[in-house]
């Protein structure tokens, strides 16, 4: 995929005249994440069948098990939405694994889903694989079921997840960070709230540093020196307009949504939304999709203003994209190439 997107700049030939860059460029994994514009998110775990947005932690594993999961169907929802991606939550704030890890027993290994013997993350990258879209992941660095969040072992036992999840399923193009972090939590049977200072309990530069280690390729989501940063809220749009510098400076919100023109660093950002009101497949949420008519103004919206759309696709219960979700990414899909058939 990544050879069919525009050559980086700075690696063509170039006339011995040619002025130098002015200001804050794109490495050539940012020139390459430029390209692709929108891409699919997808939210599909233990929330899924608790109908919630953000589990406990204290969810029982056997709680997971979609009826017919269907990781070509979900591939196939996102190409009929014209999505040049999709980016799996391998582990939201609950802690519950969607590949069978050794590092936790709170993972899919304990679950009915295949015996024991299913691994979502695999099936996700393996049909994205065979469809040619690229694949990313998402590891939520809060977790509210292992007990010792908040103290150094946990980031040792996250570096160990970044490592199993860089190392066994391929190239990723985007591996991305939630900013939610610390609060209340099973935490092992604690039940307590726990509060950290992120960039100093986690050493994001050393995070980050790990990801482009394992994965060159990989673009990383959100903390200072990651390669993309968050647009600054969850509807949908950017700023107008929305430039892709920012201040070598720690986030800050009232600046991510539009950039700062000629800032220090490159730090594009990136424009999360839901194709439902929640993250997560909630049944009574069938009728709010939003329509056709809603996405392609999200599109120009995100994508118009120089972002990258990331947008989500929440699995029902079976394992699938909702009938209704699908119909509407497709006609979503077929307005945006009929509208650029001809550039």
């Amino acid at each position: 995929a990544a050879g069919a997107l525009p050559a980086v700049p700075a690696q063509a030939a170039a006339p011995a005249n040619t002025p130098k860059p002015f200001g804050a460029t794109p490495s050539p994994r940012q020139w390459r994440w430029h390209g692709r514009e929108q891409y699919a998110f997808v939210h599909f775990s233990i929330n899924t069948f608790t109908d919630k947005e953000s589990g406990f932690g204290a969810e029982r594993p056997t709680m997971f098990n979609p009826s017919d999961f269907n990781a070509d169907q979900i591939v196939a929802a996102a190409k009929a939405g014209g999505l040049e991606g999709l980016i799996l939550t391998a582990k939201h704030h609950d802690g519950f694994c969607l590949w069978p890890t050794m590092l936790t027993e709170h993972c899919i290994r304990n679950s009915p889903y295949k015996d024991g013997k299913g691994d979502i993350v695999r099936e996700m990258a393996d049909a994205c694989r065979r469809a040619k879209l690229p694949f990313g992941l998402y590891l939520s660095p809060w977790d509210r079921n292992h007990a010792e969040y908040g103290r150094p072992a946990y980031v040792t036992y996250y570096r160990a997840q970044l490592t199993e999840l860089c190392t066994r399923y391929g190239d990723l193009f985007e591996v991305w960070f939630d900013g939610a972090n610390g609060g209340d939590g099973y935490y092992g049977g604690a039940r307590e709230a726990r509060k950290i200072d992120a960039p100093r309990y986690y050493d994001w530069p050393s995070i980050v540093a790990l990801v482009h280690k394992l994965q060159p390729n990989a673009c990383t989501f959100d903390p200072l020196g990651a390669d993309i940063r968050w647009v600054g809220n969850e509807d949908g749009v950017a700023g107008d307009p929305c430039w892709p510098t920012m201040p070598d400076e720690p986030y800050d919100q009232k600046n991510g949504n539009a950039g700062v023109r000629g800032g220090a660093i490159w730090w594009p950002a990136e424009t999360d939304v839901s194709i439902r009101p929640g993250w997560f497949y909630h049944s009574d949420e069938d009728s709010k999709v939003k329509s056709p008519e809603r996405l392609i103004r999200l599109y120009d919206e995100s994508v118009g203003r120089g972002t990258n759309l990331n947008l989500n696709l929440p699995p029902d219960r079976r394992g699938r994209i909702p009938d209704q979700d699908f119909k509407i990414l497709k006609s979503f899909g077929d307005a945006i190439r009929a509208t650029f058939a001809k550039d």
